[in-house]
């Protein structure tokens, strides 16, 4: 009887434990990302691939634990634009251009610095 008893208090805190985990890991921002026309990135870029997950890590770094949307127009090889909506309602906008080369993946990283920096300015 004492092995039952013990079977079911074990199983009850591992659901409980379990439970706890996902309820840390939810408070992690929903961050969503589109990008349009991401055949126009130079392959050496990384692709619309590396320029989310800039993106993402950017905002979830300087940002407040919001689930933004987020959509990036690539107009060409060497310029991008994002607009970033909460809600519905525009947060942000950013353009970013290089005049002389292809965007690279460290241009991913600095455009999206420079977004989450403008959604955090927009927050305060």
């Amino acid at each position: 009887m004492h092995e039952g008893l013990a079977g079911i208090a074990v199983a009850t805190s591992l659901a409980f434990a379990s439970g706890t985990a996902c309820a840390m890991t939810a408070a992690a921002p929903q961050i969503h990302c589109h990008v349009v026309n991401g055949g126009k990135l130079s392959k050496g870029s990384g692709g619309q691939d590396a320029l989310c997950s800039a993106v993402k890590a950017a905002i979830a770094e300087h940002s407040p634990m919001e689930p933004y949307n987020v959509e990036v127009a690539v107009l060409g090889p060497s310029r991008i634009s994002a607009k970033v909506t909460l809600d519905g309602k525009k947060v942000a906008e950013q353009n970013y251009g290089s005049m002389d080369r292809e965007l690279t993946a460290t241009s991913f990283k600095r455009f999206a610095a420079g977004l989450a920096a403008e959604i955090f300015d927009a927050g305060k």
